[in-house]
């Protein structure tokens, strides 16, 4: 087991797009994962795009926040994703990021996507997600487009520190805005 150095808004690793993976023996993927997997829950995420790890690999885990298990944590391994928009509805919601810790931004993203990609064994997997599980997915998607999420703020005063989010704009949004 191996927590991972979690790279911090800044870095230029977080703004350039990752290379596809072609050939899953290439890398110690399983490996990776593991580590990887540890290093999110270490910092209690709910994903983790190899960018975050100094990885250019196009991969990504992530808790399908729909599971509520308190016996297992359930990690999915998403390999050269490809999402689509299901519709165009979206919707505005806070997120928040490993890499750029302690701040949140409201931010919007489509409510439902469909996704394909590859599991850690080869095998082509799909599905369709909504709510913040869309979003997750979205969020890490991103991370390997070297997109952040700050780049996609619904308002761009909707950005801070989270306990001034929590305190300001969560609980008071009218007073926020003025």
């Amino acid at each position: 087991m191996a927590i991972l150095k979690i790279a911090k808004l800044g870095h230029p690793v977080l703004i350039k797009k990752t290379n596809e993976i072609s050939n899953l023996s290439d890398f110690d993927l399983k490996k990776i994962v593991y580590d990887m997997s540890e290093t999110m829950i270490d910092a209690d995420g709910i994903g983790l795009a190899a960018p975050q790890v100094h990885l250019s690999h196009r991969l990504f885990i992530y808790r399908n926040p729909d599971i509520k298990d308190e016996q297992q944590i359930k990690i999915s391994v998403l390999i050269n994703p490809i999402i689509d928009k299901i519709s165009d509805e979206t919707a505005d919601d806070w997120e928040g990021c490993l890499s750029i810790p302690g701040m949140s931004g409201l931010v919007r993203r489509f409510k439902q996507i469909k996704y394909s990609a590859i599991d850690l064994n080869g095998n082509k997997v799909s599905g369709e997600a909504e709510g913040l599980h869309a979003r997750v997915i979205q969020h890490e998607f991103d991370h390997l487009n070297g997109i952040l999420y700050t780049s996609r703020l619904a308002d761009k005063r909707a950005f801070g520190f989270s306990e001034e989010i929590e305190k300001f704009w969560k609980n008071n949004n009218d007073d926020a805005s003025k």
